[in-house]
């Protein structure tokens, strides 16, 4: 769903905000991303049987590890930190894993997409169904944020088709304008509106405006951009995070929340909403806002950890951390 071009929100108001540079790294370029292949993929999920699927996207996995040597290396070195007495090879087979997980996690998107009962395929406790139609209810609009992790793609989806409640995704353009324009086009299909994060003061008003429309606005918080960053601690490591959605809670009111869709078998989803964080009215916003994106990075940690094959960044994440930005201060 998420990252690349564009904009960093600071501390001030959105009419001072400023657009940032070009992030250094193309975040979504690795070999199952491709036009050719993304544009296959869709195209053969639809009319081949799930467990075909499944057993070409396994081989195609793992022809990418072994043929993307750099790639491999670099989830290695991002799963290292929650196994640190993992040997090289075994990171290396945490790797080759998560880019099994990520065709199985296409597959089972892709053909949720054309499923008419596609609500019975997910798995949510009452819980968090009474705090989504509670965020509604409360007429602020909400955000809903989580880390690259599991399948974020079906949870819109979840929210569109299953629990009919307003959707609109904050989105960086794929690297690849195939992938990119099908991606859209799949949201607008399922009734999602999207919004693409450019190098202007569009997006942050776009994104006020759809919280006034008491949307929901999803956005993926682990990848920063620029001056668009929090610092959090994360699996025990400084990261950054993105800014700008605990900004935008900060200044419109919204609850921010984690939610999270994870595969719980074939087509079968299992959703998760965490406590939503309601701005404080005494707290500095800097103060708030340090603190809420702790609570976030802790709650997405606990997440990855129980399935860190579903942590999906095939790029060296740890090194991004250390990007210096600080001419742009």
């Amino acid at each position: 769903m998420l990252p690349r071009g564009v904009l960093p929100v600071s501390g001030a108001p959105l009419t001072d905000v400023a657009p940032t540079d070009t992030p250094p790294r193309r975040w979504t370029l690795h070999g199952l991303n491709s036009g050719a292949i993304f544009r296959a993929t869709c195209y053969g999920v639809r009319w081949l049987p799930r467990r075909l699927s499944y057993g070409i996207g396994h081989v195609a996995a793992s022809l990418v590890a072994r043929f993307s040597p750099a790639t491999t290396a670099a989830i290695a070195d991002n799963l290292q930190p929650m196994f640190p007495d993992d040997s090289a090879r075994q990171l290396r087979r945490r790797a080759v894993e998560t880019f099994r997980s990520y065709t199985r996690d296409a597959v089972d998107f892709l053909r949720a997409i054309e499923d008419p009962d596609v609500g019975g395929a997910f798995e949510f406790s009452d819980e968090t169904r009474r705090r989504a139609v509670a965020l509604h209810a409360g007429g602020r609009g909400a955000l809903l944020v989580t880390g690259h992790f599991g399948n974020w793609e079906a949870g819109g989806i979840l929210m569109a088709r299953a629990l009919k409640l307003p959707l609109t995704v904050v989105v960086m353009r794929e690297a690849d304008e195939t992938v990119n324009r099908i991606r859209n086009d799949i949201r607008s299909r399922i009734g999602i509106e999207t919004i693409e994060v450019r190098q202007s003061l569009d997006t942050p008003l776009k994104i006020r405006a759809a919280l006034a429309r008491n949307q929901f606005v999803a956005m993926l918080v682990d990848r920063h951009m620029g001056r668009d960053r929090v610092p959090v601690t994360l699996f025990g490591r400084q990261a950054w995070f993105l800014r700008t959605p605990f900004l935008m809670s900060a200044l419109t009111g919204a609850p921010i929340a984690v939610s999270c869709v994870e595969r719980s078998g074939p087509g079968r989803f299992h959703a998760w909403m965490s406590t939503p964080i309601v701005p404080a009215e005494r707290a500095s916003r800097d103060e708030w806002i340090a603190r809420a994106a702790q609570q976030i990075a802790d709650e997405i940690a606990t997440r990855v950890r129980a399935r860190p094959e579903c942590w999906y960044h095939f790029y060296r994440y740890w090194d991004a951390q250390r990007d210096d930005y600080r001419g742009l201060e």
